[in-house]
């Protein structure tokens, strides 16, 4: 079963990073090749949780070897925060959204919107708190994320598996 999900065509901005390039082009969303089996889909999902969660880690561990600001990405950080709280079932406060991105609050906001006009995030409002509003992401941002970050975990897996097989690199000279 796979999925193709057809790209919303919305004015492109200024500076799209990696993350925004990728969601752009309109990947095809496909689970592991058993996704007759619940027990490969699961595990599946299990997987991709965990790696966004590590790759969300990893950005922020990155400011004790570099400085954070060689590195920019709001869009991403924003998909990872939200897809992870998607699988928790957590609410996600539109100003914890703009925390999660590591930018200042009108970059992240600028962003939102934009993922928000492409269908890749949904927001809503708090029902008993009129000042405050939810963002999620929405059925396509999940399965685009899903199958984005299973691509990712698989290659890695592959990655891993062969570094096992491959004898150590030489010392250089």
């Amino acid at each position: 079963m796979t999925a193709r999900i057809t790209p919303l065509r919305s004015p492109a901005p200024a500076r799209p990073g990696r993350a925004e390039r990728v969601l752009r082009a309109g990947p095809d969303a496909a689970l592991p090749a058993g996704d007759d089996d619940a027990a490969a889909v699961a595990r599946h999902d299990r997987l991709a949780l965990s790696l966004a969660r590590q790759i969300y880690a990893s950005r922020r561990r990155r400011a004790r070897y570099m400085n954070a600001d060689l590195f920019g990405e709001p869009t991403w950080d924003v998909l990872l925060d939200l897809y992870v709280a998607a699988c928790e079932e957590r609410r996600v406060p539109t100003t914890s959204a703009c925390i999660g991105a590591h930018v200042p609050a009108t970059t992240a906001l600028r962003w939102l919107r934009i993922m928000e006009m492409r269908g890749l995030v949904e927001r809503e409002d708090d029902g008993q708190d009129g000042r405050r509003t939810f963002v999620r992401l929405s059925r396509r941002g999940y399965e685009v994320m899903t199958a984005l970050l299973g691509s990712l975990a698989d290659g890695l897996l592959d990655a891993l598996t062969a570094a096992e097989r491959e004898p150590p690199p030489a010392e250089p000279a």
